[in-house]
């Protein structure tokens, strides 16, 4: 593999973090690959590791690497941005992830609490529960639960199937265009349940986040509320 450098002595974090993130974005240092160990980066750049670590942090920031403490740096497909009005498993395939996707659930079913909190008159939901698993070494990448209030044109989506294995698609062709909505992010520490769905230890910290999706009218389409693993998930914030 080819590598890019800059001069001896002359790199700094910034610099550092170009070059990696070149490589990275390239194609040349694929997902799930793992970086140089921070020695090897030292001699690479004839800087100090105080140096490489700073440069490492930038790239972690940015989204493209995931530092494992003594084990080493992993690129990340994070680093690309995911449009997620495509659905999370197209988005998360263009953005280069190789996912199993498993549907633990798909039915009816009725939650007055959540109805009370949406001030829906109707309590019963289209449950659809899924988890995504990474193909290249099981972890787990994201747990959704959907909700969909029960109105006729989706009363059949749990006989019928999603289209395409999309539940966006599925909603799109019955004419529930999401325009506008609301979303809350927090951590939370999995529970035995949740962590045996996503193959990872109890109690490990995931971003969780809930999503409320309404039509032009107000009128609420999905409630939705993901399980996402850290290592390739971040909230971003713009002002």
């Amino acid at each position: 593999m080819r590598r890019t450098t800059v001069p001896p002595g002359m790199a700094k974090p910034r610099q550092i973090a170009t070059v990696l993130e070149e490589e990275i974005r390239s194609g040349r240092l694929a997902y799930g690959d793992r970086l140089q160990s921070e020695n090897e980066l030292v001699h690479r750049f004839s800087v100090s590791r105080a140096t490489i670590r700073k440069g490492l942090e930038k790239l972690s920031g940015r989204g493209l690497i995931t530092t494992r403490v003594g084990i080493g740096s992993f690129v990340t497909y994070d680093g690309r941005r995911m449009d997620d009005a495509l659905g999370w498993a197209k988005a998360l395939s263009k953005a280069g992830a190789k996912l199993e996707t498993r549907i633990l659930r798909f039915d009816i079913v009725e939650d007055e609490d959540l109805a009370r909190r949406l001030d829906l008159a109707c309590v019963e939901f289209v449950a659809l529960d899924r988890v995504r698993i990474a193909t290249v070494d099981g972890h787990g990448v994201s747990l959704e639960r959907s909700r969909l209030p029960l109105v006729e044109s989706v009363a059949d989506l749990p006989k019928t199937g999603l289209r395409d294995g999309s539940l966006s698609k599925s909603l799109f062709a019955r004419g529930l265009v999401p325009a506008k909505g609301e979303e809350w992010a927090e951590l939370e520490c999995l529970s035995d349940e949740d962590a045996a769905l996503l193959s990872t230890q109890p109690g490990a910290p995931f971003l969780k986040t809930r999503r409320l999706v309404r039509q032009a009218n107000g009128r609420v389409i999905e409630y939705v509320t993901s399980l996402l693993n850290p290592a390739h998930f971040a909230l971003r914030l713009e002002f």
